[in-house]
């Protein structure tokens, strides 16, 4: 068990006369496990990790623990013996909210409430508080309006308790009981509907602009990666943009899209997507799957790792767990995957060494690059990589071109790859490559 001092003891800051900043919520977080579940990540990083998600939304987490549990106990998820003891400590130290690192269902939920006396909330519910905290652009709040509905549509018969104790709903409302409930559902299946009208929108307009991209010659790479893997750090390296990049997971909620100049002179266009996590539930991935149709498109996936974390290998799992979900990664798929092994510069000089000399000998599923998004170490060869898996994407074709033919020898330099040229005589000979719609684009051309 640990006890965290409370905000302010450790570390005070004078208050401007104007700030109006609210209180933190004193908080305890529970993360229960199984033991013969056999979970493969420690029971203590996943502690750490969910005391992380609370802290940024600037909740004050005064306790956290682990609960180690012989079986699942159907009322409550917990034993006996852990809501006991936590209700002591619930009381002892004034916490009005206490974090269940697991899933609850609304009956367990509502249980854990009676018992403790305190507001509970379980690990989708604080990942969809701090999604609403994040959302900024008008779909990012669609999206997590959308997930939060679709969460809370299950949790009525807990919602409405409180109307036992105060009449009318909405001021206009009878008193409380099914029909409540069922008209509750109605509002939040009407809302679920016009929201899904409007994000369909979104996708509409986004397939506009990937066409757009492609017919411009466009390639589009996606960062993806776990929480705080440090994409928004590298993509701001890569475009000289200044989108949010802190130590904070979720930093990152709505997407952002630049274009940049390859060191091979090409342009491309890359986007910095939201962070992936452990467990992240399957209605959330839906509700975001608009933004994420991004990476489902992209022509290259750049998978941003922290090497520097204890587990970054089950991190990584997480992460190609979800891109299998979206159908972004496929089993013998010929999908372009980098690796990028960020925060080299966190790395021991032993550790590092390792790394670089694993990596130059290179793997069998991916290309892995250690790079150091906040220093630039790396970077440039990751950039060149890009480039030449890019220009590799196409099938390379003779073409022989007449040398008076200007528009189409420049046509061919600015949607293709020219590895080769030989001019003999008054004709140009040019080893091309092209992709599937470059090439389609050159056979009308041909045509006229």
């Amino acid at each position: 068990m640990i006890e965290y001092p409370a905000q302010g003891e450790h570390e005070k800051r004078e208050r401007r006369p104007l700030e109006t900043a609210r209180p933190a919520t004193v908080a305890a977080v529970l993360c229960p496990y199984v033991r013969s579940r056999g979970e493969e990540r420690d029971s203590d990083a996943k502690l750490a990790e969910a005391v992380g998600l609370a802290r940024a939304i600037d909740i004050d987490v005064r306790l956290a623990q682990t609960a180690p549990l012989r079986q699942i106990t159907p009322a409550t998820l917990l034993g006996k013996g852990v809501v006991e003891r936590l209700k002591e400590a619930v009381d002892e130290l004034g916490i009005g909210l206490v974090i269940v690192d697991d899933k609850l269902t609304p009956v367990q939920q509502r249980n854990l409430e009676k018992a403790w006396q305190a507001k509970v909330i379980d690990r989708t519910g604080l990942i969809l508080e701090i999604f609403g905290a994040r959302a900024r652009t008008h779909e990012g709040r669609l999206q997590v309006e959308l997930a939060a509905l679709d969460y809370q549509r299950g949790r009525l018969v807990r919602s409405w308790t409180h109307l036992e104790r105060q009449r009318g709903g909405f001021g206009f409302l009878g008193g409380p009981g099914e029909s409540q409930i069922e008209i509750d559902r109605r509002l939040i299946g009407e809302r679920i509907v016009r929201i899904k009208r409007d994000l369909e929108a979104v996708q509409r307009t986004r397939a506009v602009n990937r066409v757009g991209r492609k017919k411009a010659r466009l390639p589009t790479i996606a960062l993806v990666g776990y929480t705080n893997a440090g994409k928004s750090t590298l993509f701001n390296r890569l475009s000289g943009a200044s989108v949010m990049a802190k130590d904070l997971l979720f930093a990152t909620l709505d997407p952002t899209m630049r274009s940049i100049k390859l060191p091979n002179g090409k342009n491309c266009v890359i986007s910095d997507t939201v962070g992936f996590v452990s467990d992240l539930p399957t209605h959330l991935v839906a509700a975001f799957r608009a933004t994420l149709e991004e990476v489902i498109e992209a022509d290259l996936i750049v998978h941003v790792r922290d090497i520097s974390h204890p587990e970054t290998e089950q991190q990584r799992a997480d992460v190609e767990a979800v891109l299998k979900e979206l159908g972004a990664l496929e089993e013998g798929g010929d999908r372009l995957l980098i690796e990028a092994l960020n925060k080299i510069d966190a790395l021991p000089a032993d550790k590092l060494e390792s790394l670089q000399t694993r990596s130059a000998a290179g793997a069998e599923r991916a290309l892995r690059f250690p790079v150091s998004a906040l220093t630039g170490e790396g970077v440039d060869q990751l950039l060149e990589t890009i480039g030449e898996l890019l220009g590799r994407a196409g099938t390379a074709r003779e073409i022989s071109v007449p040398l008076s033919d200007g528009a189409t020898i420049a046509w061919l330099y600015r949607h293709g790859e020219v590895r080769h040229r030989h001019d003999d005589g008054e004709v140009a000979l040019l080893t091309v490559a092209l992709d599937a719609a470059a090439a389609a684009q050159f056979e009308r051309r041909l045509a006229r």
